[in-house]
């Protein structure tokens, strides 16, 4: 393969990577917001989601952008799977 179509397959998986885990990351505030709509969880605890959302969210970002695409798609395929919804959790005093 070229540089150019190693670069770009290297473009693809990051792109689907940040994708997935972008989607895992929203479907845990559906699930908050669902559960305040049930009743089972208060504002309060919608506001925490969104904001461990947030910080989730960028700490993906800059996973997938601050690299180069051909060393962030090795990291993804040789590496553990992060757990970027843990990653976004407020330090704990």
């Amino acid at each position: 393969m070229s540089a150019r179509s190693d670069r770009q397959a290297a473009r693809e998986v990051v792109g689907a990577y940040h994708e997935g885990q972008l989607a895992a990351l929203v479907d845990r505030v559906g699930a908050a917001i669902d559960n305040f709509r049930e009743g089972q969880l208060d504002a309060f605890g919608v506001d925490r989601a969104l904001f461990q959302y947030s910080r989730a969210a960028k700490e993906l970002w800059k996973f997938c952008n601050l690299g180069t695409p051909e060393i962030t798609a090795k990291i993804i395929r040789d590496q553990p799977a992060v757990d970027w919804w843990e990653r976004g959790a407020p330090r704990r005093r």
